[in-house]
């Protein structure tokens, strides 16, 4: 059986027709999944593909459409049981030959446009679908069930801190009450 060859996913854009969207579907064998699931740090990897297109936007500007799906197998966060998720969201990736100004100020805004990237002399669509699909997975994947439970450990005698003792304004609160008891003697 012959090897196959990862598909197109890089765009040059001087090739690029500006009167209609080159249309893509990259749909990656198990060789790269398997890359994939190792540098994302995943259990499992399955069905990954991103379909789409990239249109011109104005005569200098590009914009990506595309649909993501995968299925990611996860470590649960609590009994690091393996956690299926499917993903399927719309990915939209605005290349511009001209970025906006950022002032100088120690204090930067966001751009209005948070998905505005730099337009260089290709288009990597594969980029774009890593990118998103470490964007779009779950940050905490719980097992069915899985519950976290609270337990505090220290010295006998001793009452151990809790979650709420390290909260920054604690102290205050509890300064506050004491202070409050005195004022009612």
């Amino acid at each position: 059986m012959p090897a196959r060859s990862r598909p197109i996913s890089c765009f040059r854009v001087a090739d690029l027709p500006q009167n209609r969207p080159t249309r893509f579907e990259l749909r990656p064998d198990p060789t790269w999944l398997d890359g994939l699931t190792n540098e994302l740090g995943l259990l499992g990897l399955r069905k990954l593909s991103l379909v789409g297109g990239i249109t011109a936007r104005g005569k200098t500007d590009w914009t990506l459409h595309a649909r993501l799906g995968a299925t990611v197998v996860q470590p649960c966060v609590v009994t690091l049981a393996p956690v299926t998720t499917r993903i399927d969201t719309d990915i939209v990736r605005h290349f511009m030959a001209t970025m906006p100004e950022l002032g100088d100020e120690e204090e930067i805004e966001m751009p209005e446009d948070e998905n505005a990237e730099q337009l260089g002399a290709q288009i990597d669509v594969a980029l774009v679908m890593t990118e998103a699909l470490a964007l779009h997975l779950p940050l905490y994947p719980r097992a069915k069930g899985a519950e976290i439970f609270k337990t505090a450990f220290t010295e006998p005698g001793i009452q151990a801190m809790t979650d709420e003792d390290a909260r920054p304004f604690a102290g205050l609160a509890a300064l506050r009450d004491k202070l409050g008891d005195k004022d009612e003697k």
